[in-house]
């Protein structure tokens, strides 16, 4: 397996630099300096994990701790590996049953797996025809917002077709957008069904905790199937679950790879030292450019696909980190597209940024090359021949090359190629990384009581006392 790379050397200052441009890098005794402290942090994850494997009480300080998404790709591929080729029996059973799947999940019950199907699908996979989606279904995203005039636009998809199937995520199973498109989607399931429960049955597969509304439901309604959400596993951290590795199997992705490319990493963060090793080395640069004002992450994605990824990030660090008055912003950018919308700001705004690029360094497709046109009326045959991912290419040196001019300098996450295993080394390289820093700076990265508040807000409202 091509390890993924971590790449900090452009905002590495070399000695001498005057203190006007200090802020804005940093230097090798800065990180040196640091050392102690991130291997203090990485002991502590590791100690939270052992304290979750001993069963014993979590001290106060320590809850919630959800520190079990850290060995659940090791847990997979081994001693739970029946549980993961259930997982990938009922993804084939319904691809083979179906020709649409709705996937109904909110926040991290399903932004991981829509970063999975953006980045490793063909990216108008839902208006390719069947044999050429290799007889997998579309897949569609509900539950996630209460849109009326969405939610009406997919039934309206659905209305006629008898051949689709729910596959709803949510580990309590009382998250109102999530719980409320369950019932409007689980009557038209049962229409198109033809009104039989055993059909319907087979057509949904719950993915829950152990107790809550949701498993309630699912065994009221005699599902066959229900997947679990490990205890000790928060929702942003359930991407290597069966809440997205369910889809991923319906999708026909490469299950196994993804988390053979997680346990990849979690052995790199567990032996190698800083600045050999991507999650500390990762954690310490934001960190330390944070002190430094750069409240603002960017994650520059240079291609389409690994947007939703973006996303996905954006929602971990930000219910993680973002607590009692403190957190960087996360900010996703797609690159070239957003230089046109956001590259202004970024080359002469305010100095608040770090800004990391994400790229594969290899296309997923055979690459598109410029071809020559008679009479040249648009001046580009003098770059025929030469490949999109050569342009992007060049548009991405050209744009660190600037930045760098204006002491505004970049990092990179390499991957070498956008495939099933790069994605794993990724997923699990953020969460590790993310978690990391809160223990490096005092901040509990599990749980989001932020979010609970808006719920019990809402909740009020809707039953009139509020």
């Amino acid at each position: 397996m091509t390890p993924i790379v971590y790449d900090y050397a452009g905002i590495l200052l070399p000695k001498g630099t005057p203190a006007a441009v200090r802020q804005t890098g940093l230097g090798q005794a800065d990180l040196r300096g640091l050392t102690p402290r991130l291997l203090a942090a990485r002991q502590e994850v590791l100690e939270d994990l052992m304290l979750l494997e001993r069963g014993g009480p979590i001290p106060k300080e320590k809850q919630p701790l959800d520190a079990a998404f850290f060995d659940l790709p090791e847990r997979l591929l081994d001693q739970d590996r029946p549980l993961l080729n259930a997982i990938l029996a009922t993804g084939n059973r319904l691809a083979a049953q179906c020709d649409r799947v709705v996937v109904l999940g909110i926040g991290g019950s399903y932004m991981g797996t829509r970063a999975l199907f953006e980045a490793l699908c063909h990216p108008y996979h839902n208006e390719l025809p069947r044999p050429a989606r290799r007889r997998r279904p579309r897949i569609y995203f509900e539950g996630n917002n209460v849109d009326n005039d969405a939610a009406a636009g997919l039934l309206d998809l659905l209305a006629g077709d008898q051949r689709w199937a729910i596959v709803v995520i949510s580990k309590s199973g009382g998250t109102l957008e999530t719980a409320a498109a369950l019932r409007i989607f689980l009557t038209a399931l049962h229409k198109a069904c033809g009104r039989s429960d055993a059909r319907l049955r087979q057509r949904i597969v719950p993915v829950t905790g152990q107790s809550g509304h949701l498993r309630n439901l699912a065994e009221a309604l005699g599902c066959p199937t229900i997947f679990p959400i490990p205890e000790g596993v928060g929702g942003r951290f359930s991407v290597l679950s069966a809440v997205g590795l369910l889809p991923a199997a319906v999708l026909g992705l490469d299950v196994v790879e993804l988390l053979e490319g997680a346990a990849a990493m979690n052995k790199r963060f567990r032996t190698q030292p800083p600045g050999k090793n991507p999650v500390l080395d990762y954690a310490g640069v934001s960190h330390l450019m944070e002190v430094r004002g750069a409240t603002i992450r960017v994650l520059a994605t240079w291609g389409k696909q690994l947007e939703t990824v973006g996303l996905w990030y954006d929602q971990l660090l930000s219910e993680s980190l973002g607590k009692n008055g403190r957190g960087a912003t996360p900010i996703t950018v797609v690159n070239t597209r957003d230089l046109h919308s956001r590259g202004q700001q970024h080359q002469q705004g305010r100095r608040d940024k770090l800004i990391t690029n994400l790229y594969a360094e290899q296309p997923g497709r055979r690459p598109i090359r410029l071809p020559r046109l008679k009479g040249d009326a648009d001046g580009l045959n003098e770059l025929a021949g030469t490949a999109l991912p050569e342009i992007l290419a060049a548009a991405r040196q050209g744009t660190d090359q600037a930045y760098a001019a204006d002491s505004r300098h970049t990092t990179a996450i390499r991957l070498p190629r956008l495939d099933a295993a790069s994605l794993g080394q990724l997923f699990q390289m953020f969460m590790l990384a993310t978690v990391v820093e809160g223990r490096l700076i005092g901040t509990n990265p599990y749980g989001q009581p932020g979010v609970q508040a808006y719920k019990r807000n809402m909740d009020a409202v809707l039953h009139g006392r509020g």
